[in-house]
């Protein structure tokens, strides 16, 4: 599929890896609970291989919330960030840039890794809007985000996210990397900022 095709399609990475997480901390049973919850119970029969519709991703986040409340839900979502991280690492980021990005300075890297994921974008955000907003820090910005949309909440949502971009920050930039939701629409900002740091 390309990109001019992917209006409001997400990678199915959102659905499985939320699945992966949710039956291995919580068990089958709040797994299916929480996508019958979503209206994506014909996935736990068989979870997608492609691209999903962003509306499913986003049922599937409400859901989350509204079946474990938002500090468990946010867990849950971060744990399906890191689990889609490795699974970039291990099949869709080829071994040699991943072997350059670990001997250039952290600096360097993360430009780079930073040029990578503003790449490919558009199979995550959906009808959202991209930006690398700063390269030190760095700093990505995402507007009218899929995994909070129509969500108000006094917290940051967004840690599918926050948990992909802090996996690839730790394994190819610096191991010490923390990426924070530092503003997100669901507490009313204009946009969901992430920022990656490290020591």
């Amino acid at each position: 599929m390309s990109q001019t095709d992917n209006h409001g399609r997400i990678g199915p990475n959102a659905i499985i890896r939320v699945f992966e997480a949710l039956n291995e901390q919580r068990g089958r049973t709040v797994a299916e609970a929480v996508f019958e919850r979503a209206g994506l119970g014909a996935y736990l029969d068989a979870l997608p291989e492609a691209m999903v519709p962003e509306e499913e991703v986003i049922a599937l986040q409400q859901a989350l919330r509204d079946e474990l409340g938002i500090a468990e839900a946010r867990e849950i979502a971060r744990d399906a960030g890191r689990r889609t991280g490795d699974y970039l690492l291990a099949r869709r980021i080829p071994r040699p840039a991943q072997a350059l990005l670990k001997i250039l300075p952290a600096k360097l890297a993360s430009r780079t890794l930073l040029k990578a994921i503003s790449g490919n974008a558009w199979t995550f955000v959906g009808t959202g809007q991209f930006a690398v907003k700063s390269e030190s820090p760095p700093q990505i910005e995402i507007t009218h985000s899929p995994l909070c949309r129509g969500t108000m909440a006094d917290e940051p949502l967004c840690d599918f996210y926050a948990g992909t971009f802090e996996r690839l920050f730790r394994v190819l930039v610096h191991p010490d990397s923390v990426v924070t939701e530092t503003a997100c629409q669901a507490t009313g900002d204009p946009n969901c900022l992430f920022e990656a740091r490290w020591s």
